[in-house]
Order: structure tokens, then C-alpha cells, then sequence
């Protein structure tokens, strides 16, 4: 099976200082690193764990600058024999649905029997690209996908669903599938493989090569935009209990109860 995985290159920000950028609406990305979606990431092994097993091949497709790059090298380092960088300043940033119609018109100058993406991007969380991308590729697709198991020309797939419950579904080939975390443990790639693919060619496209001039050509234009942007409020207080231990517990008892803490 030929195989087509969306990655993303997005900032870590989980342990970052966060500054935001108030007249861009935006937050400040300079001295933030960047790697692959983790969402993304564990696409890509899924897609590489089907090929060991069916034989193919898998391509990533990336939009963003030519940093997105690392991100195509090391989903290339893992194993992914071809990788594709949208490059151009004129299609980004977007919104899900005008990024679902960037990478549709790149993933249709190929021919797939399988699309993976992951279930969000750590970045804005909106999980609504895969979806679109599939609107647009015309083809079946479902979402929050926990196991894969080809039988013949259709997948069968579980999904993970509210309160730890699981779907089983089975959906014929082409299709599109977005990867939720824990599907799998994504291999390790050192850094000298990644260094071994570094010479390895990239195809980059830009507007012209897509038809497109512009985000006003993507899908007709933007349908989301962010008009404000801030930092949550951090609030706390401390209430220091006095008297002895026997006194203290009565009042954190007292406190609990109050809170709705003990019935």
C-alpha cells in the first residue's frame, strides 16, 4: 500500500515561558524549539508498521517554511521513502479548512490507498484538518483511530470514544484515518540518522505548482480568525491553619466540607 502522512512542524510549548505578541494576536516563536506534532508522529509509525507488514511505500507532506523541514527529515529517518514541503510564505498561517485544501491539491499530483493524519496539532488543538482533508480528497474517513488491521482492500479500525468506550469500524481503501496518541510506540531515531537522510531530496511546491496564488484561493479563504489572544489568569491563595494538629484537622475537615469536598 501507498501510504500519504500529514506532519506538522509545530513549537513545544508545554514547559515554554509563553510571550504573546498583542498587535499580531499572536505569541512570540522565536526562541521556542520545534519538532514534529506528537500527534503526527505516531501517523507516521502507524503508516510505516502497515507497509512493513503489506509492503508499499509512505510519503510525508508538510506545509509550512523551510524549517518544516526537520520534520520531514526525521519522519524520513524513521523510515518514510519520500517527503514533501509546501513552501511558501503566501499559504500560511491558515485555518483547518484552507490547509485542508493546500495539502488536498498536493496529495492529488499522487495516487493512495491510505491517508494518515494526526488527530490535532498541539499548536491549536482544533482537530479539524484531517476531517476537511478528507471532504476534499472525497474520501471515507474516521477520526480518533486506536488500532489498524488491513483485511484485504478495506481497514478495520477501532476508534476511541468519551468515558474509555471503543468503536469498531471497517471502512474500504482509499480513506483517511486520523491517529490518536498510544496507537503504537513510535520508534527511536538517532541523530545520525537523521544526519544519513539529510542529503536525501526533498520535493518542494509552492502556489504556482498547487494553482494557487494565495490563502484567498484556499478553499475560498479564511473561515476562522483569531481576533484576541491572552494569557490565562493565575489566581491563588494560601490559608495558613493555626493551633495544634487535632485543631488544624477539624478545620480542613470544616474547609473540605464546605468545598463540597466531603458529603
Amino acid at each position: 500500500m501507498d501510504i500519504l502522512v500529514c506532519a506538522k512542524h509545530v513549537p513545544e510549548t508545554a514547559e515554554a515561558e509563553l510571550e504573546l505578541i498583542p498587535e499580531e494576536v499572536s505569541l512570540d516563536l522565536e526562541d521556542l524549539v520545534f519538532d514534529i506534532n506528537e500527534w503526527d508522529l505516531y501517523a507516521v509509525e502507524a503508516a510505516l508498521k502497515l507497509t512493513e507488514e503489506h509492503g508499499g511505500s509512505v510519503t510525508v507532506l508538510s506545509l509550512g517554511d523551510e524549517e518544516a523541514e526537520d520534520t520531514l527529515r526525521r519522519a524520513m529517518a524513521m523510515g518514510c521513502e519520500k517527503g514533501i514541503l509546501i513552501d511558501d510564505e503566501d499559504l500560511i498561517p491558515g485555518d483547518g479548512h484552507t490547509t485542508a485544501d493546500i495539502l488536498s491539491r498536493a496529495a492529488k499530483k499522487g495516487s493512495y490507498d491510505l491517508v494518515l493524519c494526526g488527530v490535532q496539532a498541539s499548536d491549536d488543538g482544533l482537530a479539524w484538518t484531517g476531517p476537511a482533508l478528507a471532504c476534499k480528497l472525497g474520501l471515507n474517513f474516521t477520526t480518533m483511530v486506536t488500532s489498524i488491521l488491513k483485511q484485504g482492500s478495506e481497514l478495520k479500525v477501532k476508534r476511541e470514544l468519551e468515558g474509555g468506550m471503543e468503536e469498531e469500524l471497517t471502512l474500504p481503501l482509499p480513506c483517511l484515518l486520523t491517529i490518536q496518541t498510544g496507537i503504537n510506540e513510535p520508534r527511536y531515531v538517532s541523530v545520525m540518522g537523521i544526519r544519513k537522510v539529510r542529503k536525501k531530496p526533498l520535493e518542494v511546491l509552492d502556489g504556482d505548482d498547487l494553482g494557487l496564488e494565495g490563502l484567498e484561493d484556499a478553499g475560498e479563504g479564511l473561515r476562522l480568525e483569531t481576533i484576541g489572544l491572552n494569557q490565562p489568569v493565575v489566581k491563588g491563595e494560601v490559608d495558613l491553619i493555626e493551633g495544634s494538629p487535632q485543631e488544624q484537622a477539624q478545620v480542613l475537615v470544616d474547609l473540605l466540607a464546605q468545598k463540597g469536598g466531603l458529603k
